[in-house]
């Protein structure tokens, strides 16, 4: 039987099939073709495995069996409108056995243009200790305080915790209290052990739910939720004292506002921060920092500054470390080519297809 019968064949039966029918028919798939059949219907498709891509696909086939089978007929089509013409094989396609067969469309793969994994690692480590000297954001952030309330977005390993310490340490100086929130009690707990360690335990405080340490310290740790508590209770008319001398509030993981459930604690805890604190808000996430400055700046008594850097100070590197201990480079380059999916190395794509035919076996999918 040619291959155009066997696709017509799939397709005719798609009405009349089972869920373990249709769930076998799906495994039979490439990849590619169900996260094309996953888009708009399973969230962050692109991530799952393809045993996971299969159950997900099914649990959503449920609530519109008939639509879902239909798109899935149509890309079968279209898969096999794509087979070149010629007379029907008698012998299946070439599997994934063979090595040395690429895609259509795929780039060839060049040893001369591929990474090797000693190449990948080198570098990599605790660098040499060099004087210390800011970044000029980190220097402007500082500046920016001395006026307004401050807004920085950079990213993750830039130095936005030099710039919290900096302006902890000028605060204390000038005799003002300041409070460092975070959303998180272990991140809470960690900031507490780091800023212990620079300024003396005896100037440093934690207030979470479930711990209460040096509560009238100049420097207080804690989460948000308890700092919105503290403002209520100012706002209620019971002021608490750590509240009169407060010169600085250091809002870090700050794109937390826009979380639907727990955004309304940070945009209280903004609100209803005393005007002559300065706020400072750290992030490396904001997808519209300057709309959360211009907010802070309609609600405030002073215009608030972004402060915005957009070079990765820590370059990224992806590597895929396989189940069974196998660690390779992610893309054929050092550096991670963003809008070029073809650029796999040669030997993820291998241990790609590795796991999934070990994970993927001949029956019904494991849940």
């Amino acid at each position: 039987m040619g291959c155009d019968s066997v696709l017509s064949t799939q397709s005719s039966a798609l009405q009349s099939m089972t869920t373990d029918e249709l769930e076998k028919l799906l495994a039979q798939q490439p990849v590619a073709l169900l996260h094309r059949l996953a888009r708009g219907r399973v969230h962050r498709h692109f991530r799952a495995g393809k045993r996971r891509l299969i159950e997900l696909l099914l649990q959503h086939s449920a609530s519109n069996r008939a639509g879902f089978e239909s798109d899935l007929q149509t890309l079968i089509e279209g898969q096999g409108s794509r087979t070149e013409p010629g007379p029907s094989r008698t012998h299946p396609p070439p599997t994934i056995a063979h090595k040395k067969t690429s895609p259509r469309g795929a780039e060839p793969e060049s040893a001369e243009t591929t990474i090797s994994l000693s190449a990948w690692l080198e570098g990599l480590g605790v660098p040499s200790p060099q004087p210390f000297v800011p970044d000029p954001w980190q220097s402007e952030a500082l500046s920016a305080l001395n006026e307004t309330d401050v807004v920085i977005s950079v990213p993750t390993g830039s130095g936005k915790t030099y710039v919290a310490v900096e302006a902890a340490r000028r605060a204390m100086e000038d005799n003002r209290s300041v409070i460092y929130t975070s959303p998180l009690k272990a991140l809470s707990n960690t900031k507490y052990t780091e800023f212990s360690r620079i300024f003396g335990p005896d100037k440093v405080g934690i207030l979470t739910g479930d711990r209460q340490e040096n509560g009238q310290a100049p420097l207080l740790i804690m989460t948000t939720e308890i700092l919105r508590n503290l403002l209520y209770d100012a706002a209620s008319g019971e002021i608490d004292v750590r509240l009169d001398t407060l010169g600085l509030v250091i809002l870090d993981e700050s794109q937390y506002i826009a979380d639907p459930e727990r955004g309304v604690v940070w945009e209280e805890t903004i609100i209803f921060c005393p005007s002559q604190a300065r706020l400072l808000l750290l992030s490396a996430s904001i997808g519209n920092p300057q709309d959360i400055a211009d907010w802070l700046t309609s609600i405030r008594s002073t215009v608030c500054r972004l402060v915005r850097h957009s070079k990765r100070t820590v370059p990224l590197r992806a590597g895929y470390l396989h189940p069974n201990g196998k660690l390779t480079p992610l893309f054929r380059t050092l550096g991670i080519p963003y809008g070029h999916p073809n650029q796999l190395h040669p030997e993820a794509k291998r241990l790609f297809l590795e796991y999934e035919e070990e994970t993927l076996p001949s029956g019904r999918p494991r849940r």
